[in-house]
């Protein structure tokens, strides 16, 4: 970082440590300590992080860094960063924090998860690196998004690689159906309850259940659509995350 007055922004937050990086991993050990405090030991599934480049650019410093592309929402982001050159220090803050929870803090209730995981070759070298950082699959739960149609065509083979799925029906919608789901003029194309979208999901949870693979779904539409949580129950899906407000209307729906 060149500028000066990021710099001097960057020094004033981190003057507590001597070592930059602590300020980070202690921090985000921190945060994620208290969520699996609050529900030990219940299991609290992490997912690393999936920024896009033009949010990291909005970050203290981050212009510097990023490349600035026409399409951040299919560029460099989720599991393609965790092994780059560009972001591998960064990962290993994320997994460095992680460990940190789980070790010495004692909750080994905290798994990962791994988002935008394009290709079997990808998933392989992110759990490499993460092996590498001491987070082997094995001796921890990892899941992966599942949110990209390759996800769900090569469902048995990534069955092989994590320990669970959860299905990101925002981005899995707007990739299935070819849908900017940021775009106005297409807003009323992009709905989860399409039917290509179910068929894809139906597939993806048949598959889990045949390989014994933990599925659930982390997206809007259960929330938004009592009748869509009722399709994903009928499908035998294993579990779904609701927003608090919408719980009583789905469990009515479900009842």
């Amino acid at each position: 970082v060149k500028d000066a007055k990021v710099r001097r922004e960057i020094a004033t937050i981190t003057r507590a440590y001597k070592d930059k990086k602590e300020h980070f991993i202690e921090n985000l050990a921190l945060g994620i300590g208290k969520i699996a405090a609050s529900v030990y030991p219940y299991p609290v599934i992490v997912r690393m992080s999936d920024f896009k480049t033009n949010e990291y650019a909005n970050l203290i410093g981050g212009e510097a860094f990023e490349p600035k592309e026409d399409n951040p929402m299919l560029g460099f982001r989720g599991a393609s960063r965790y092994y780059s050159p560009r972001y591998r220090e960064g990962f290993s803050l994320e997994c460095q924090a992680i460990k940190r929870v789980r070790e010495k803090m004692g909750f080994e209730n905290v798994l990962v998860m791994i988002p935008f995981c394009r290709t079997l070759e990808e998933a392989d070298r992110v759990l490499k690196v993460m092996e590498e950082e001491g987070l082997k699959r094995g001796e921890l739960e990892i899941y992966m998004m599942c949110e990209i149609p390759s996800n769900i065509i090569l469902a048995e083979e990534f069955a092989k690689r994590f320990d669970g799925f959860s299905i990101g029906s925002n981005d899995l919608t707007q990739l299935i159906l070819g849908v900017d789901r940021d775009a106005e003029d297409l807003a009323a194309l992009f709905d989860e309850r399409n039917e290509a979208v179910k068929k894809m999901i139906r597939e993806v949870i048949q598959v889990a259940r045949k390989t014994q693979t933990k599925i659930g779904i982390c997206g809007q539409a259960p929330s938004d659509y009592p009748d869509f949580a009722a399709f994903l129950v009928e499908a035998g899906i294993d579990s779904i995350s609701l927003n608090p407000d919408s719980v009583i209307g789905v469990l009515k729906r479900l009842a």
